[in-house]
């Protein structure tokens, strides 16, 4: 099986990109980050404290979380619902990101994303992709952008959806998100020794697209 790893901090673009790649190779894609917002969503819904790791080990306990693959994108059930829709909010996002702290919980999901890359070929994205969850991955990339072109993005985006947002607070979110995911002891944000940067800041999403492509295809012959 063939994969690629894709890793790099909040806001970096990651997810679409990884999107494209798989697209253009035609294999599947596993969006990691959307197995923990699964588990974000579901400790929301049951006001869990989710400050208090045993509060949350208390509740996961009980989930389920499920990946079903609809023409190669990932659908993430929970307890036998689609939840895929709701996964994207800022609040689940940093519920998500608290939570990737904790052991009982990188536990429950390492056993997913692997598995899913011993039966497929995949591109996946995440914070320790390369690192930790496929560190024998064949192509590793860390992508990243500036603090500033990052807020930038994220605001643009939530504008077209028609949400009110004020871009000092999404800089000031992404800034703690970077320091959390850095700075947490289990599995922290890094970029692999054998993995590429990429700093897609002053670069469209079609060159970041095809340098990846063109490095895997490099790398499947």
């Amino acid at each position: 099986m063939f994969s690629i790893a894709i890793d790099g901090p909040a806001g970096a673009g990651k997810s679409t990109i990884a999107k494209l790649v798989a697209k253009e190779l035609e294999i599947a894609y596993l969006d990691t980050g959307a197995l923990y917002r699964g588990i974000g969503y579901y400790l929301n819904e049951k006001k869990v404290d989710v400050l208090k790791e045993e509060k949350v080990k208390e509740a996961i306990a009980s989930y389920k979380v499920q990946l079903a693959f609809e023409e190669k994108q990932p659908q993430i059930y929970v307890n036998d619902s689609n939840v895929t829709a709701y996964l994207r909010t800022e609040e689940v996002g940093n519920i998500a990101s608290k939570i990737a702290t904790y052991s009982c919980i990188r536990e429950k999901l390492l056993s997913v994303q692997q598995e899913t890359a011993k039966k497929m070929d995949v591109v996946m994205d995440g914070r320790d992709i390369g690192t930790n969850v496929l560190p024998n991955a064949n192509l590793k990339i860390y992508l990243t952008a500036s603090v500033s072109e990052r807020a930038n993005r994220r605001y643009k985006e939530l504008v077209e959806k028609g949400e009110s947002c004020d871009i000092a607070k999404i800089e000031a979110d992404i800034k703690a998100r970077d320091k959390q995911d850095m700075q947490r002891e289990i599995a922290p944000l890094r970029q692999a020794e054998d993995a590429i940067l990429i700093d897609s800041s002053q670069m469209t999403i079609d060159e970041v697209v095809e340098q990846i492509v063109k490095e895997a295809k490099e790398r499947k012959e």
